[in-house]
């Protein structure tokens, strides 16, 4: 080396051993992570507030829609198919098929499908209208069925008559049943007229009806005899009784228009067919008759 040349000096620079700074690539990673949770969670939120109906219309609204109707050949939009008449290649069939279909095709028959999902709409439609009414019926039922138990309660001279009171929901309708107890009864002995114990519980079941607009039918039950044997006079007796028992409840403010049926059945209809000759046989069933709802004239019923 000459006098007058400076000396090169290679200054080597040893990074840290490990513990440096890795940058900000977990931020990324990490912002990612929570995005796809809230994704998620957002999803699930969907999922459960959204109800069955949504949920098949989103599914429909995705789903792929079908380019080619026919599975035949390669799926594509020939489909395996020569080309008609009028393209380059004239050999196949289909020209021919197309040109015999509208001949061939029905025109009754888009009425037929038309017809069809119209009246399978208005059975579900009226199925509906029937269920809803039914529901508000029996709603309506166990409120009056309810509001009578609470008079029963409310009132001093009824409560020590509530056994003698029966309510139950039948296929017929709301049954309110008078019933005999041993030495409790709510007609005297072989007497058709009902005693002060029994159109006291007929007045308050007046009450009752008179919440609702439904038709009425009574009927009268007697009991058999001691030795189970059925005389002829229950007949008369037990329509006598219910008659009688039709008297109260329209003096008690029932309109005559609402009573639609009263007949005696005598001991052919038993409250306990173990045994016909107990007390409880002997009874007055009043009934709120369920009504047949009210639908259009075109339901097809």
């Amino acid at each position: 080396m000459s006098v007058g040349d400076q000396p090169i000096v290679i200054k080597k620079i040893k990074k840290g051993g490990g513990h440096g700074h890795h940058g900000g690539a977990w931020k990324v990673a990490y912002a990612d992570f929570v995005t796809a949770m809230m994704a998620f969670f957002l999803l699930m939120w969907l999922i459960n507030t959204t109800s069955p109906e949504q949920k098949r219309g989103i599914a429909d609204y995705f789903a792929p829609a079908s380019v080619s109707e026919t599975t035949s050949g390669a799926g594509g939009i020939l489909g395996g198919n020569a080309l008609g008449a009028d393209g380059s290649k004239s050999a196949g069939a289909s020209a021919i098929i197309e040109e015999l279909a509208p001949d061939s095709r029905n025109p009754n028959d888009g009425r037929n499908r038309d017809a069809s999902k119209s009246d399978s709409l208005e059975a579900a439609s009226t199925q509906a209208l029937r269920d809803a009414l039914q529901k508000r019926e029996e709603a309506a039922f166990a409120s009056a069925a309810q509001s009578l138990r609470q008079a029963l309660q409310d009132m001093p001279e009824l409560a020590e008559l509530s056994k003698n009171i029966l309510i139950d929901q039948t296929p017929e309708g709301l049954r309110i049943q008078l019933v005999d107890q041993e030495g409790r009864s709510m007609f005297n002995q072989g007497s058709a007229q009902p005693n002060d114990r029994a159109k006291l519980l007929l007045r308050a079941v007046s009450k009752v009806i008179n919440q609702l607009p439904n038709r009425v039918s009574i009927y009268g039950h007697t009991s058999a005899n001691s030795g189970g044997a059925k005389s002829e006079a229950d007949w008369p007796l037990s329509a006598a009784r219910a008659d009688a028992s039709r008297r109260v409840l329209q003096g008690s403010g029932v309109e005559a228009d609402r009573i639609y049926q009263v007949s005696g059945k005598a001991t052919s209809e038993p409250l306990y067919p173990d045994d016909p000759t107990l007390p409880g046989n002997r009874r007055i069933a009043i009934v709120l008759l369920r009504e047949a709802p009210v639908l259009p004239q075109d339901a097809g019923l």
